[in-house]
């Protein structure tokens, strides 16, 4: 439009120039009409091609509008399905925080958050020693400043940032397994980690590193000298025990045997002084290596764990001690009451023992046996009412060693246990007791000791004899003290004299040769027995009462050298059993005086 107006200024000023007045009115005046009408022409061309386009620009616009629409709708369905993953995603994930423990990012012993989810690729625990290893490298840096870390937000992902390098990431599974939105973990975490940052900032200062090795040396120097003194207080124990030798030390000894003498007791106590004294240097030792591990960052885990190799099973060890103390304090009262029952019945025992107490039908020589048998019963139960109460006694291994012990003592010990049984039943059977002179089988001899096991024999040769309860058991025996102190021991001996020998001079005889024997009684009075009238003699017995059983052989030698000198006296010839003659046959062997 406009350069078609310019055309026409051009031709009427070229006609104004070249023209006379009328002309160029008249040619201005038919051109203004021509110019008039072409602006009409182009006028309605011009309405009809701006009303085209605002059709077109109103078309436009429905079009968008319904686009716009169109978007909406479908944004909408894609926040509402979202929105329902997100919410089946945060069911899921509280069902599993319960079970599921997360991987904690560790920085110098220091725990400062947890991951749960993946993240492109990377597992948590892969993710977690990644930030823990970007941490501690941004904490070496000289010129670090915390104070710059920021957070650089996307749709998913939220990135924690120094300049230009990712600490670490967050994205929204982590927020659902936080509980929080992404934003504020974001933000949470950054606060730690940046806290962290100061405090490693300040941990590996300069003015830090001289400290700690000030330190280091205070503690070397300290244990230095802590030994020092320790060897110099053992050297002065040392001297002070040797000093004990004359003075406070005396010997010891049981009955007339020296266990230990002076000397022996010095370096006993000089040893367990010198385990003493290491003892002290280890213990030292426990408490100054650690320390000197815990004074530098990198080996202050090492330090707890030395810690924890010592302090564990002391720890163990004295909390099985509290927890222990009331069964200790069950065993106590059990043992308290065994020990005082067992003191009654030893009482009652001495009381029976003694004859002040009586029992009908009890003899005073069952008292200790019988005190013995109950104290071993009673320590039995006392046992078995503790046992369970002992530490272990529920475990595998325990109970395990203790069937094994009894199966032993079941297998080995059955001799030892009826010989056992046999000694209580001598015992209160009564066949003999200590000091009684009793033959048991050949053995004749004193009773000298008697225990569960055994029972030993002195004979008169002075030979000890150890014979087996057991064997006791089946054997004969006889006593001959018991018989010596209730009726009287008759001792007998026999003799073998001719026919021609009167045989009441042959009685009178052996009856003195009896009552000139020492030990032998007058009352009860000797007798003299006949056993036998054989083909050439007849056999005497003389029968005396002694109660002298512990002389029996002293008296039968005796009574046998008086009965000699008895018939040496009378003129009789003992010519026993017997003997051979030779005689004419004329003389008659018939006593002449048979009252002689």
């Amino acid at each position: 439009m406009k350069s078609i107006y310019n055309t026409g200024y051009i031709l009427i000023l070229l006609f104004l120039l070249f023209n006379p007045l009328g002309l160029a009115a008249q040619l201005f005046t038919s051109q203004a009409k021509e110019n008039e009408k072409e602006i009409k022409a182009e006028e309605r061309n011009d309405s009809a091609y701006v009303a085209s386009l605002l059709d077109s620009l109103e078309n436009s616009r429905l079009s968008e509008a319904n686009t716009r629409m169109e978007l909406e709708q479908l944004k909408f369905q894609m926040l509402s399905a979202d929105s329902v993953k997100r919410e089946e995603q945060r069911a899921r994930i509280d069902s599993l925080r319960k079970f599921t423990q997360g991987i904690p990012v560790v920085v110098e012993e220091d725990t400062l958050f947890e991951f749960y989810s993946k993240r492109g690729g990377y597992s948590p625990q892969q993710r977690a020693l990644m930030a823990a290893e970007a941490i501690i490298t941004l904490s070496k840096k000289f010129n670090l400043h915390p104070d710059s870390i920021y957070i650089d937000n996307s749709d998913n992902v939220s990135d924690i940032m120094y300049q230009n390098e990712v600490i670490t990431s967050f994205t929204d599974q982590d927020a659902l397994w936080a509980g929080l939105p992404q934003d504020s973990l974001a933000v949470q975490n950054m606060r730690l980690i940046v806290a962290e940052l100061f405090k490693l900032k300040e941990e590996h200062s300069f003015w830090l590193m001289v400290r700690r090795i000030v330190m280091l040396i205070l503690v070397i120097v300290g244990q230095y000298f802590l030994y020092r003194i320790t060897k110099w207080l053992f050297r002065k124990l040392n001297r002070r025990i040797e000093s004990l030798r004359d003075t406070k030390l005396h010997s010891i000894m049981i009955q007339n045997y020296e266990l230990l003498d002076t000397g022996k007791q010095v370096k006993l106590i000089e040893f367990l002084a010198l385990i003493g004294f290491y003892i002290v240097i280890a213990i030292q030792l426990v408490f100054t290596v650690p320390l000197i591990f815990y004074i530098f960052p990198p080996t202050k885990a090492l330090a707890y764990t030395l810690l924890g190799y010592i302090w564990t099973p002391v720890k163990g060890i004295l909390i099985g001690i509290v927890d222990y103390i009331p069964d200790l304090i069950t065993i106590i009262i059990i043992c308290i009451a065994i020990r005082y029952l067992i003191k009654l019945f030893k009482y009652l025992s001495n009381e029976v023992a003694t004859e002040r107490l009586k029992i009908p039908g009890f003899y005073p020589d069952w008292a200790h046996p019988t005190y013995n048998i109950i104290r071993f019963l009673l320590y039995a139960f006392m046992i078995a009412m503790i046992y369970p109460y002992l530490p272990g006694s529920d475990k595998g291994v325990f109970q395990g060693i203790s069937v094994f012990v009894g199966l032993i003592i079941s297998l080995g010990s059955s001799t030892v246990i009826g010989n056992v049984i046999a000694g209580w039943v001598i015992t209160y059977m009564r066949p003999f007791r200590k000091g009684d002179r009793i033959k048991l089988n050949d053995t004749v001899g004193d009773i000298i000791e008697k225990t569960p096991l055994v029972t030993r024999i002195r004979t008169a040769k002075n030979e000890i004899v150890t014979m087996p309860n057991s064997f006791i058991m089946s054997s004969q025996s006889i006593n001959y003290s018991r018989s010596a102190h209730e009726f009287g021991l008759i001792l007998h001996a026999e003799v073998t004299i001719g026919y021609d020998v009167p045989w009441r001079l042959v009685h009178r005889m052996l009856i003195d040769a009896a009552l000139r024997t020492n030990g032998v009684l007058h009352e009860p009075y000797p007798f003299v027995l006949e056993t036998g009238l054989n083909d050439w003699y007849p056999v005497y017995q003389i029968n005396a009462y002694t109660r002298e059983a512990q002389r029996m052989a002293a008296i039968y030698s005796e009574l046998f050298q008086n009965i000699q000198d008895r018939f040496n006296e009378e003129g009789v010839e003992i010519m026993s059993p017997t003997y051979i003659a030779t005689r004419d046959g004329n003389a008659s062997t018939v006593v002449t005086d048979p009252l002689k």
